[in-house]
């Protein structure tokens, strides 16, 4: 069985997880990786040193942190369930980045200071906002062809 076939592999019996990957998959998870650090290291810092500065933005940032943590999680995993979870997430995530991007400029005194998803990712050259869409157009093209994406 090749890597891009659909069916589940079969190992002694048991089914296994199809990979999710393969191919572009493992630059998403290498970028998600990279977004993880970024965000749960700032916010830690942050929330560490100068909670009372930006509670909003540094709490904001951290819950980045997390939802980069699980879509890096369940692309690693892999699966059919893995590739759904996934998809929530991405959307979830493409959701917070639109709203706090644009809660961003319409009242910037609401965050004295920047969130990874500020400007729709601005400070992190758009990556937050880029990553959920090509993680979605992945993840949809992967699954409607059938590949073990």
């Amino acid at each position: 069985m090749t890597s891009g076939e659909a069916e589940v592999a079969v190992t002694q019996g048991k089914p296994t997880r199809t990979r999710l990957i393969s191919g572009p998959g493992i630059l998403l998870v290498w970028l998600y990786g990279v977004m993880v650090v970024g965000a749960v290291s700032r916010s830690a810092y942050q929330i560490a040193t100068e909670f009372d500065r930006a509670p909003l933005a540094y709490a904001l940032s951290a819950v980045a942190g997390l939802v980069y943590g699980f879509i890096t999680y369940t692309l690693v995993r892999g699966g059919e369930r893995a590739r759904r979870a996934a998809r929530v997430c991405c959307a979830a995530e493409l959701v917070g980045v639109l709203a706090v991007g644009t809660w961003t400029m319409v009242e910037p005194s609401a965050f004295p200071d920047a969130t990874v998803w500020s400007d729709f990712g601005m400070g992190y050259v758009f990556i937050p906002v880029l990553l959920p869409l090509s993680a979605l157009y992945w993840l949809r093209k992967n699954a409607q062809r059938g590949d073990a994406a």
